[in-house]
């Protein structure tokens, strides 16, 4: 992750209650954040006396942090629309109110995914250029950590979407990997310019043919989402949504694997406690929580999902993303990029229109 400058005092927003652990987990991670950046300072909304009550015992989150109380939190397993209609005075909305009315510059919530995306969407409104928001986060690769982008905010997208997600992929991994010129792949089922369905190839076809000076590879397979073929890779929700669950999934039994090897046998063992070094830097390559925090890309604010079951270090890293996003001033960079694609778009448009014109005067 890039780092972001430690000099400019950001206000940051916290669904307080949402998550797996609340209101301990995430007092947890603001604890831990706001040791390590002076600079910040939170707006934690949720049960007031639970809230100071953590809070005692956490000396740098207590001296950053201002409480304000919210009597409602979304539950996990609340519908977004019924989210959305009786959770007005709900941690997670007060959250999100805070970022849109100014008092703070971005919301981080564990709460429920399709509530946050629902309310964030209400209340912030989409930035101009961009139809729908995506769900973004970053991973470890073989060349470094990637992007990948949707990863479950629409299960359903044309091509329209699949380039306006490939334009906010290629500013993501330009802010938060700090890639200069990041590569953008679309995953499609072969690499071949035949292979796919007419959404994907309709969407190669105008990344091609954009004025916008992003780095278009191609298509990308599932196998080159691990290798790290290119910086980004963009896709609807459903495929990708299933990639990251695949991959989480093949994580965890890998694991589960090497840790019944190094078990099972004295001569196991005693490699393990010869390789223990080893090991542990291999464990923490893989710890999800580095990766915690995925930003609902889009949106005309920054909001940023930590995952609903990490710990304190795990939301503090969904911090730091939030961090670098305002700091590096990520929705600036959306802005620009979508401009730039709807005039090429329309410069296109009008070329091919002058075309049968011309012809006919030329008959």
């Amino acid at each position: 992750m890039r780092e972001g400058s430690l000099t400019t005092l950001l206000t940051l927003s916290i669904d307080a209650m949402g998550g797996d652990n609340a209101p301990d987990m995430v007092i947890d991670g603001v604890d831990a954040a706001a040791k390590q950046d002076s600079n910040l300072r939170f707006l934690l909304f949720g049960d007031e006396a639970r809230l100071n009550a953590a809070l005692e015992t956490r000396a740098h989150a207590k001296a950053a942090s201002e409480v304000r109380h919210a009597p409602d939190k979304i539950g996990s397993g609340d519908k977004p629309a019924v989210a959305l209609r009786g959770g007005r005075q709900s941690s997670m909305r007060l959250a999100i109110n805070a970022v849109s009315n100014g008092d703070a510059q971005a919301i981080v919530s564990a709460g429920n995914t399709g509530a946050l995306m629902a309310m964030a969407k209400f209340v912030l409104k989409t930035l101009p250029g961009i139809d729908r928001p995506a769900i973004a986060t970053y991973f470890p690769t073989m060349r470094g950590a990637s992007v990948m982008l949707d990863l479950g905010a629409n299960i359903e997208c044309d091509a329209d979407n699949l380039v306006q997600f490939a334009v906010m992929g290629e500013v993501y991994a330009r802010n938060v990997l700090g890639r200069e010129h990041p590569s953008v792949g679309l995953l499609n089922v072969g690499a071949e310019d035949l292979k796919g369905n007419v959404t994907v190839r309709g969407a190669a076809e105008r990344l091609q043919n954009s004025a916008l000076p992003i780095q278009f590879y191609g298509f990308v397979e599932g196998d080159d989402i691990a290798k790290g073929t290119v910086d980004v890779v963009v896709t609807d929700g459903f495929t990708g949504n299933v990639a990251l669950k695949t991959a989480e999934g093949m994580s965890s039994m890998f694991g589960f694997f090497l840790r019944d090897a190094l078990t099972s046998s004295f001569f196991g063992k005693l490699g393990a406690m010869i390789a223990r070094p080893a090991l542990l830097r291999f464990k923490e390559k893989f710890d999800p929580r580095r990766y915690n925090g995925a930003m609902l890309v889009g949106l005309n604010g920054i909001c940023v999902k930590s995952h609903g079951g990490t710990d304190g270090l795990g939301f503090a890293n969904a911090i730091s993303v939030a961090v670098d996003l305002v700091r590096n001033d990520f929705n600036a960079g959306i802005k620009h990029d979508t401009s730039q694609l709807l005039g090429s778009e329309a410069a296109n448009k009008a070329a091919e229109g002058d075309t049968p014109s011309s012809e006919a005067a030329a008959g």
